[in-house]
């Protein structure tokens, strides 16, 4: 039974990330070191954000998934109640394990996965209870969820629904981590238009906005997706910061990113949707946003592992 209803929610795969240690090291290369596991999840990774930056404002988060009846998914259930996410929506998916994602680094900045999704795409609309979303004020979408299985998608546009019924001003973001390599274009723009149409806030890189707005050039593509329903456009470019559009301006605003010697990736951008909706949730400027944003995605890349124990106050010492 849940024991509360927070600000902001966030649903589908939880998994754990297990890393090679050393860059250009092949899955298949015998007797090499892996390091892990570490609680991960493009969605865990936002709403574990979200819960560090939000803290000192009061704001509650919350969770909806599965996981296996094992010791990965207690500590991916540690890690969370840690940084005070609430997991009264987490379900234990029994005779399944966890999610595992054996991920490798390569030089030339790819990373390559081995996925055994065990219970990661067990979220279903029946995990999807109407109580849970009586305070909501936003609802944050992952394209991984849309695509990871059919009761999954399924989920996501319950939790659209409900959320909506309950406060019609609820900002719903959404970020379409989804890989073409995976899906093809058309199934892509076919379960993306749903979330698209009720979109307050939307977070792709600039292959995603050209996937999204069938067209080239990412700053034509941010401006064609403005029409297809989201309120803002956040564009997130890594090193380089972001740019952002919105219905009250579309003219790219450009926001510079911060140096940081990156020991680690995974995670950054999920990390900076947390934070910028955090922000946004706050009234802050659009600018103001994208900065604190940008600061939390920063710090994420000069830690090991996808969910660093950063905190606001670190992100807000990078602004001054």
């Amino acid at each position: 039974m849940c024991i509360m209803s927070p600000d902001i929610i966030c649903l589908g795969e939880l998994l754990v990330e297990i890393m090679r240690t050393e860059v250009d090291d092949p899955h298949g290369n015998i007797g090499s070191s892996y390091k892990g596991p570490f609680p991960s999840g493009a969605p865990v990774i936002f709403i574990d954000s979200a819960a560090r930056m939000g803290k000192p404002f009061n704001i509650t988060t919350g969770y909806i998934g599965a996981i296996g009846d094992d010791e990965f998914g207690s500590c991916i259930i540690e890690k969370l109640k840690m940084d005070t996410v609430d997991v009264s929506g987490i379900r234990t998916a029994k005779g399944k394990t966890t999610g595992i994602a054996f991920n490798q680094y390569n030089s030339d900045g790819s990373r390559k996965f081995i996925f055994a999704a065990g219970a990661a795409g067990d979220t279903s609309p029946e995990d999807v209870k109407e109580d849970y979303f009586k305070s909501i004020k936003s609802l944050h979408i992952m394209g991984s969820a849309l695509s990871i299985s059919e009761t999954s998608k399924e989920a996501c546009y319950k939790a659209i629904k409900v959320a909506k019924d309950e406060n019609p001003d609820v900002i719903i973001s959404f970020d379409p981590n989804l890989r073409p390599e995976m899906l093809d274009l058309d199934t892509i723009l076919n379960i993306c238009k749903p979330v698209l149409e009720s979109t307050t806030i939307l977070l792709p890189s600039g292959e995603e906005a050209e996937m999204l707005a069938n067209i080239k050039g990412e700053t034509e593509a941010c401006q064609k997706l403005l029409e297809k329903g989201p309120k803002v456009v956040v564009l997130k470019q890594g090193k380089d910061g972001c740019s952002i559009f919105s219905k009250d301006n579309t003219e790219e605003i450009k926001i510079k990113g911060f140096k940081a010697k990156e020991v680690d990736p995974t995670g950054a951008g999920d990390s900076f949707g947390g934070a910028f909706v955090v922000g946004y949730l706050n009234g802050w400027d659009l600018k103001k946003i994208a900065r604190f944003a940008n600061a939390v995605g920063a710090l994420k890349v000069e830690h090991f592992g996808p969910m660093p124990n950063t905190s606001y106050e670190d992100a807000i010492k990078l602004l001054e």
